[in-house]
């Protein structure tokens, strides 16, 4: 299990677990150590290493049976698997020989607006982490990003100031999906636009909206306006798959 040794401790066992899961070191049925097990390896206590089973029980994660222990989950009948994956802007940005940076614009826990739909699926309409942040490349912008990130499902999120991290890194490290939803569109650039992207008004730029859930519970929904030139969208497929 990793050792990331900022992180709150409770966040840190549950993302070890999660880690697990997600990369199939752990599979469906897999018997999650004791209580006693993990209470010895990270040196807590029961009722921390209880909560954190609790709220994996809850995002649907695990299957707590009484006097046997806590399990991997088995698939649920309605979970999707969506055929784009969610790529870590920095990783993807590196990736392809550039220096990524970022800068935080705007953090403000709100309630969902009038005229937005999409925030209104999210489960915690009084309570939403609303971010803005800048996504650079070599120093020149690349992707503008709204995000809100519903606290009823991901609490732990206020306690991150997305100063230095993030906000899609930073989920996509804590917080597994289970199910998610893209649509793609092309925009030209309005005055907002492209004064953070740093272009002339009219600009060409992909779009991507998406919504993330753990589950039955939404996680977050987020518009990334991408520069046209700098974005490439790629499916490969293969005879037979659905």
């Amino acid at each position: 299990m990793s050792n990331s040794g900022a992180m709150p401790l409770n966040q840190r066992i549950r993302g070890d677990i999660e880690g697990n899961i997600r990369s199939g070191a752990w599979p469906p049925g897999h018997r999650i150590p004791s209580e006693h097990a993990l209470m010895v390896e990270y040196g807590c206590s029961r009722m921390t290493v209880n909560k954190v089973l609790a709220m994996l029980a809850d995002a649907g994660m695990i299957e707590r049976r009484r006097r046997a222990g806590s399990f991997v989950s088995r698939p649920h009948p309605h979970i999707e698997q969506v055929a784009l994956e969610i790529p870590d802007i920095p990783i993807v940005v590196a990736a392809r020989g550039h220096v990524y940076g970022y800068r935080l614009l705007q953090r403000q826990l709100r309630k969902s607006r009038a005229g937005h739909p999409q925030e209104h699926e999210l489960g915690s309409q009084d309570r939403l982490l609303a971010l803005q942040c800048l996504h650079l490349a070599d120093g020149r912008p690349l992707a503008l990003e709204q995000r809100v990130i519903d606290v009823a499902t991901v609490p732990e999120a206020l306690q991150q100031d997305f100063g230095v991290l993030a906000p899609g890194s930073w989920l996509l490290r804590t917080v597994p999906w289970t199910r998610a939803q893209h649509r793609i569109s092309a925009v030209n650039a309005d005055a907002t636009q492209s004064a953070a992207l740093a272009v002339a008004v009219g600009t060409a730029c992909l779009v991507i909206d998406r919504h993330t859930w753990r589950g039955e519970q939404p996680v977050t929904y987020v518009r990334q306006v991408f520069l046209g030139e700098a974005y490439d969208l790629v499916a490969r497929f293969a005879p037979g798959l659905r």
